[in-house]
């Protein structure tokens, strides 16, 4: 019988990456995800939830998750979970919940305007180069075969 460990996490990061290299030379990452739910109580009130993850990456993967991932930004993580166990300081056994991260993928935008507040003012506003012309500028963009809206019956009975 086959058996799944799978897990897909959509939330924000909630750390700045900690990226270390093992003595063979491959890279570790490590990160915090925030996962938030709510629902109404008994008395209609709304409550919010939020459960918090870590997660591992490891090689080419820690390398691009030290690199691009930031506290706060939302993330796509999927990969399997491991259990472990190790004593505190005070002899006290814990348990622990790490998610083995296999994709990730950064969720949103880029950050433009974090991009633009850093260039000089003359290159934000400079002007965009203008195209060479090539004769056709006065075609209209409306062709039935490209089309979508037009369908197939249309563009037959040309």
């Amino acid at each position: 019988m086959a058996s799944v460990n799978k897990v897909i996490l959509v939330g924000n990061c909630g750390r700045d990456p900690e990226i270390r290299y093992m003595p063979n030379g491959k890279a570790s990452c490590n990160i915090s995800v925030a996962t938030s739910s709510s629902y109404k109580n008994q008395a209609g009130e709304k409550v919010e939830n939020t459960e918090w993850h870590r997660v591992q990456f490891f090689d080419k993967l820690a390398e691009i998750c030290g690199e691009y991932v930031r506290k706060g930004k939302p993330i796509y993580v999927e990969g399997r979970l491991k259990y472990g166990k190790y004593t505190d300081k005070d002899g006290i056994e814990r348990n622990t919940v790490d998610i083995i991260a296999t994709e990730m993928q950064l969720l949103g935008g880029r950050d433009q305007e974090q991009k633009q507040s850093a260039a000089p003012a003359a290159t934000r506003t400079a002007p965009k180069p203008v195209a060479a012309s090539s004769g056709f500028e006065d075609m209209s963009d409306d062709i039935p075969f490209m089309n979508p809206l037009h369908g197939a019956a249309r563009c037959l009975a040309m």
